[in-house]
């Protein structure tokens, strides 16, 4: 299948009608590029879980075209969801709710409970209302990529990890870049369960209340295990200090030591020129930071790296969710 502009509406007619049709799409989102399957298809989903290696109790986030959409999914989701919903939807933030019985139980996995967002970026917008146009209420969909693996942030991603089977809407480089927050609102106090860029303190400030932290008795929920986000190549956290130590500053005293072969450094402090040592300054801000990341990784091992140091970021609460993909890949 050919990548198809997600601009042109006729690529959009296609895409809807092999969704309708119980067909994978490939679909770009302001977070990530997502792998779609219409949601109350079981037999669909399962081809999501099939094709990207995905074990079948590890939940999918159902896409919706608004927050009128939740109620093909949900129970009721209770006064913390709805407030969120009208907050945040449009946008990148998952709220995890009480799934009606006899509804997606592919898609979650299996749980009582049902992970909901409506994406803001243009493209997946004119895909879901083309969808419900179409009798499809909502579509599940992981990132598009190898389970365990690096989240696509263009259609040329998806294109490489999946080949001409797949059909993909391009609609450019993802905005945002790392997958959405993801907020439980099945118990009496609502807990994140995975950071974004859209950070605790606005998700609070609605609230009204601090939120409780992920703990055993939390629903599984998607990007939530160790190891996850992991390039090819393996990836280490390395304070500044550590790098600097390693980077040297140039003089007798105080030499760089022999950098490893295969190396790709992704960091604010800059490593001297050597051979083979690839280098990608790491910007200033959470924001930019996390628009780049997965593309800058992506990168990294298709240049041949076999091992990345990657800086440590700053530890301010807007840098959480960048923290979480990183801490995840170097465990992978």
């Amino acid at each position: 299948m050919p990548v198809l502009d997600a601009s042109d509406a006729q690529a959009v007619r296609e895409a809807a009608a092999r969704l309708a049709a119980g067909g994978l799409v490939a679909f770009p989102t302001e977070t990530v590029y997502g792998l779609g399957a219409r949601a109350d298809d079981d037999a669909a989903v399962r081809a999501i879980f099939a094709a990207t290696g995905r074990p079948a109790d590890h939940p999918l986030i159902v896409h919706l075209a608004d927050a009128a959409a939740a109620d093909a999914f949900a129970a009721d989701p209770g006064p913390d969801a709805r407030r969120l919903m009208a907050a945040f939807w449009p946008g990148p933030l998952t709220l995890i709710v009480p799934r009606q019985p006899g509804h997606a139980e592919a898609a979650s996995g299996g749980q009582p409970s049902i992970g909901l967002r409506v994406p803001v970026h243009p493209a997946a917008q004119a895909l879901l209302r083309e969808c419900a146009a179409r009798g499809v209420p909502g579509l599940a969909g992981p990132s598009a990529n190898r389970f365990g693996r690096i989240s696509p942030t263009a259609a040329s991603h998806v294109a490489r990890e999946f080949g001409p089977e797949l059909l993909v809407l391009d609609g450019g480089a993802c905005d945002v870049g790392i997958e959405s927050a993801i907020v439980d609102c099945t118990r009496p106090v609502p807990a994140l369960l995975r950071p974004g860029l859209l950070d605790r303190r606005r998700i609070e400030a609605v609230l009204g209340r601090a939120l409780a932290e992920r703990d055993a008795a939390s629903p599984r929920a998607s990007g939530t295990l160790e190891a996850h986000y992991a390039p090819n190549a393996r990836l280490e956290l390395h304070a500044s200090a550590a790098l600097a130590a390693a980077f040297g500053d140039g003089s007798a005293t105080a030499p760089a030591r022999r950098l490893p072969p295969g190396l790709a450094v992704y960091s604010r402090l800059v490593p001297p020129a050597a051979a083979g040592v690839i280098h990608r300054p790491m910007p200033g801000d959470a924001a930019s930071v996390a628009h780049e990341l997965f593309a800058v990784l992506r990168e990294f091992d298709a240049g041949g790296a076999s091992l990345i140091w990657v800086e440590q970021p700053p530890s301010g609460p807007e840098w959480e969710g960048v923290r979480d993909r990183l801490v995840r890949a170097a465990a992978g």
